[in-house]
């Protein structure tokens, strides 16, 4: 058996790829970020071949920093960013158009289209867990195909096909245009909006509803089996056998395989998801029902999630907007000069909110703001924001499942800063614990892998991988948790209904 395994991370603002050992480490890393296109204010678009050429670049990059042969990799998984919606021509490999990213708001009046006639945004929730939201691929891709000449045609004869990221460099990966695979796994195709939960297959009253042609849609498969192998020189004949949307591979590289376990991933936005087993428990309280994972032939395990636009994010745009910061590791340092936000709350709604509050019509805002407050203020209070809104989503999970969260395991980019994980578990009332291996999002990817290769025989050899870097426990008093809470409540309550 090879050494190691291999895992594409194809996220929004990077791509990368890192090789794992048996033991979970990293043997070698390498990334490369894309350009954040911004056409329209509340478009978000990325070019997919310039991430193709990205993801060919990075694989070779890891392979060199650790000196490694072809043979040294048992396999390949893929994690990527879902919702993100590419339409591209099967015979000549080239996009119809840029790939509209998650964050993309231009659906928002296809979502009051759909949502009228008393119809509201839980139409389609019975069959795919999922509010009417600018989110989900389905209303994106209907947007393509209305709005790009020629598409339409060119998808009901099937030259046009369609995928979220996954599918694009799977079917670049396994050859492209001379055959490349055209499929994706079921818990990307849960985040279409065209899936059945039940079923786990594209659901014909929603593609009639949304007017999407079957033929352009992907085969859905598991997340865990050997779909093909690799046709491009960086990996040749390595297979590729794992595919997970990026919050549900950070969920398995968690290692939260039992119903009840949760996982919080601080990136770009902030997911937290809750296995609920092989039970589908639809939410009341703005929340998400999706697929976690399907390993293999097992039964298909589900979650709930709620996700939230930006979190991280809200750094960079400190960053790069406001040039408050020169890199986003700055934040801490500046936030810490202050003892504390000076009555000053960001929503950052950027994109709209998502759960709970699935308002596409807010806005961003900065409330309570004062002559006293300086940058600190304003640092501290972007910080402070990712930590409120992740309270918000986790009361509103332990509302639906009935239990309370007795830790909440954290993972991604932010969990390095310890302010934020602090006050996180200060506002949370509850343990925050941070794992020794922060890059789970890949690692449940080479997991899922790994299991269809026989690199790692079952689920205890993945957690006994698992370990606790830190845990934080909460040292604030309940007079200024609600207090805080309050402010935060009221800010979000401003920044409601601002596009007429």
């Amino acid at each position: 058996m090879p050494s190691y395994i291999a895992a594409i991370d194809q996220g929004t603002t990077s791509t990368r790829c890192i090789v794992f050992d048996r033991q979970g480490k990293i043997v070698s890393l390498a990334q490369k970020e894309h350009k954040q296109l911004y056409p329209q204010p509340g478009w978000v678009e990325h070019d997919p071949e310039e991430i193709w050429r990205n993801t060919l670049e990075v694989i070779a990059l890891a392979r060199i920093k650790g000196k490694l042969s072809v043979q040294d990799i048992a396999a390949v998984g893929i994690t990527n960013q879902r919702e993100t919606t590419v339409v591209w021509n099967r015979r000549t490999g080239k996009p119809y158009y840029n790939a509209i990213v998650w964050q993309d708001m231009r659906t928002a009046d296809l979502v009051t289209e759909f949502s009228g006639n008393g119809h509201g945004q839980d139409r389609f929730r019975a069959q795919t867990g999922l509010p009417l939201a600018t989110y989900f691929s389905g209303l994106k891709l209907k947007w393509l195909l209305d709005h790009v000449p020629g598409l339409r045609d060119d998808a009901e004869r099937g030259e046009a096909i369609f995928g979220n990221m996954d599918t694009f460099v799977v079917w670049n990966l396994t050859g492209g245009v001379t055959g490349g695979l055209h499929l994706t796994d079921v818990t990307n195709a849960s985040r279409t909006q065209l899936m059945n939960l039940q079923t786990l297959d594209w659901d014909d009253s929603l593609l009639e509803d949304f007017t999407v042609p079957r033929a352009m849609l992907p085969q859905i498969r598991p997340s865990s089996e050997v779909y093909g192998t690799v046709s491009s020189e960086v990996l040749p004949g390595v297979p590729i056998a794992g595919i997970l949307g990026d919050q549900q591979a950070a969920l398995v590289g968690q290692t939260c395989y039992e119903p009840g376990q949760a996982k919080n991933t601080y990136g770009t936005g902030c997911f937290l998801l809750m296995n609920t087993g092989t039970e589908l428990r639809t939410s009341t309280c703005g929340l998400l029902t999706t697929v976690a994972y399907q390993f293999r032939n097992e039964p298909v395990h589900y979650a709930l999630e709620g996700s939230v636009a930006i979190t991280g994010a809200l750094v960079q745009w400190l960053r790069d907007n406001l040039g408050i910061i020169k890199k986003s590791t700055d934040i801490e340092t500046l936030a810490r000069s202050v003892d504390d936000n000076g009555g000053a709350y960001f929503v950052p709604a950027f994109s709209g909110l998502y759960a709970p509050h699935w308002k596409a019509d807010a806005r961003g805002v900065i409330a309570g703001l004062t002559r006293f407050v300086t940058k600190g203020h304003l640092a501290r209070a972007v910080l402070e924001a990712t930590a409120y809104q992740t309270v918000d989503v986790v009361r509103a999970m332990e509302q639906d499942a009935g239990v309370s969260l007795k830790s909440l395991r954290v993972d991604g980019g932010m969990v390095v800063n310890s302010l934020l994980m602090q006050f996180q578990a200060d506002v949370l009332n509850g343990p925050v614990v941070c794992p020794q291996m922060t890059e789970t999002t890949a690692l449940g990817a080479a997991y899922a892998a790994g299991l269809a290769v026989g690199y790692w025989q079952n689920l205890d050899d993945l957690r006994q991988n698992w370990g606790v870097a830190k845990t934080y426990e909460s040292t604030m008093d309940d007079v200024q948790r609600k207090k805080l809470m309050r402010g935060w409540q009221k800010a979000i309550e401003r920044s409601f209904g601002w596009e007429e």
